[in-house]
């Protein structure tokens, strides 16, 4: 059994050991932003959805709760929960996509160093990341942090919920920020320096590794088999490449979801100096990865589809499709490079490798030759220029060769933009036969945790195979390789704008509400 806490719900998967699902639950809850650039969740209300959603699967009559071997967690990173003497919630959880910590992160660069920090935890500190979220509770709500007895990231207070066990894994340990990311192992220094004690951590595991059993009050709520083992699992990003089979040194994984992702597994640790990308444990043990992200992917798609396709989503309605196939068949008419249409896919700001929450999405090159056709293709385009940044960077600067990406996501879905991703990035892109997600790959953690497999590319070997392969034009590639060029000259040209522009906006709001 797989368990995926994701940000609007929690996916529970159930699979066998030739790696087919047996059924799927999703179960949603809210989130609450209670300030301007705040993102929160109640972790109560987690906790119920991930009950149900283990009774769900359970019923399901393609499973026999009796031969649930073991468990697997994965979810958002970066979060924080707050945890007093009793393992009550002191506060809301504060997620992944909080923006309040700048400050904080500014302090941690300063404190330990703007170079050290990189060096220790292969990281810049990013306003998402944990260790700045602490710093804002110790210096905000000291009452809150005098109380805490236990910090812990998402998924791993579900653990600890399953099991009373304390315990997180390397792979989300990464993304906190206190991790010696090549040590696997808790930074003294980093915690010493920022004055959080090593008490409040949980031990860190292997991803594969038992971590606790599911108590007899959890087995008697949703049938599972009492004393089911638990594994350490992993973070979203990771699970979900072991459940693509990215598992060996140079397997690249790119998933256009509401964000985007170009993750490289490696033997060894490669840490870009200027922080571009992220470096963090894999869930492969003894493994890293290499991972860049930006903030609006799909996201950008879904902006486009939700504010101008209207006629698109009236159309596939009578068709009984969706509004996204409608657009993606008006882009096919388009040829590549959209007619010297660039779309700059930041509307959200930017994480990798522009570390700038003040960027914002911009249309360069807009004529009149242009239709919504240009406008939709632009947008495909743009969000894989983004993550041919990425993609370049793990490539050219940090030495991965590769030549091939499985693709997962949305961008996964669509012909079209699988089509100009192989064009963009000039590699083959293939297509895993399973594209359930992070919930998969702790599926199969869990498999190897209980002995099912002998390793995690054990388990991908008998549980992950391509079905689908897309080749680059050429052509096309060179098309893309002039645009590219000017893609990526504008980001340099707008950033003192991107700055001007927030500074307006707030200006602009204290002037209208005088």
């Amino acid at each position: 059994m797989g368990l995926d806490l994701g940000t609007s719900g929690v996916k529970t998967l159930v699979a066998n050991a030739d790696g087919e699902v047996l059924a799927t639950n999703t179960e949603a809850y809210p989130l609450y932003q209670p300030e301007v650039g705040w993102s929160e969740q109640d972790p109560a209300e987690w906790w119920e959805a991930t009950l149900d959603g283990i009774e769900a699967v359970l019923e399901d009559p393609a499973v026999d709760p009796a031969e649930v071997e073991a468990l697997g967690l994965t979810g958002q990173m970066h979060g924080s929960v707050f945890l007093d003497d009793e393992g009550d919630v002191l506060r809301p959880a504060i997620l992944w996509n909080d923006t309040r910590t700048s400050a904080q992160c500014d302090e941690i660069e300063e404190r330990v160093g703007e170079d050290r920090i990189i060096e220790l935890a292969s990281n810049p500190p990013f306003e998402g990341f944990t260790a700045p979220k602490i710093l804002w509770v110790q210096q905000h709500e000291p009452e809150v942090y005098d109380q805490t007895e236990w910090i812990l990231l998402p998924k791993d207070y579900i653990r600890y919920k399953l099991t009373e066990a304390f315990a997180t894994d390397v792979s989300d340990a990464s993304g906190t920020l206190l991790l010696d990311v090549g040590e696997r192992d808790w930074s003294p220094e980093i915690l010493d320096e920022l004055d959080i004690s090593r008490d409040l951590l949980p031990d860190v595991y292997e991803s594969p590794e038992v971590t606790g059993s599911i108590t007899d009050a959890v087995a008697e709520r949703t049938g599972l088999p009492a004393e089911t083992p638990v594994v350490a699992g992993a973070g979203d990003n990771a699970a979900g490449a072991v459940g693509s089979g990215v598992v060996e040194d140079g397997d690249v994984w790119g998933s256009i979801g509401t964000s985007g992702v170009i993750f490289v597994a490696t033997d060894d640790e490669r840490t870009d100096p200027e922080g571009r990308v992220h470096t963090f444990c894999h869930a492969v043990p003894g493994k890293w990865h290499a991972m860049g992200v930006m903030l609006s992917a799909g996201g950008a798609f879904s902006w486009f589809s939700d504010t101008l396709g209207g006629p698109e989503a009236v159309v596939a309605d009578q068709l009984g499709n969706d509004s996204f196939e409608v657009l993606t068949d008006e882009a096919a008419t388009v040829e590549p490079g959209s007619e010297g249409l660039i779309f700059l896919p930041y509307l959200n700001g930017e994480r990798t490798p522009h570390r700038d929450a003040d960027a914002r999405g911009v249309f360069f090159g807009l004529s009149t030759r242009h239709d919504k056709s240009h406008v939709v293709r632009s947008v495909l385009e743009g969000v894989t220029y983004g993550l041919r940044d990425s993609f370049r960077i793990v490539r050219d600067d940090l030495g991965v060769d590769t030549g091939q990406l499985k693709a997962a996501g949305g961008g996964a879905k669509s012909p079209l933009w699988k089509q100009i991703q192989a064009d963009i990035f000039d590699a083959e892109i293939l297509t895993p036969n399973v594209d359930e997600g992070p919930a998969y790959g702790s599926a199969l953690l869990a498999g190897v945790g209980a002995d099912v497999y002998d390793s995690v590319e054990d388990a991908t070997e008998r549980a992950v195979d391509i079905v689908d392969s897309v080749e680059p034009i050429e052509q096309h590639t060179r098309v893309y390789d002039e645009y590219y060029d000017i893609y990526e000259s504008l980001y340099p040209a707008l950033e003192d704008s991107f700055a001007k522009n927030s500074a307006a906006i707030e200006s602009a709001q204290d002037i209208l509400d005088e």
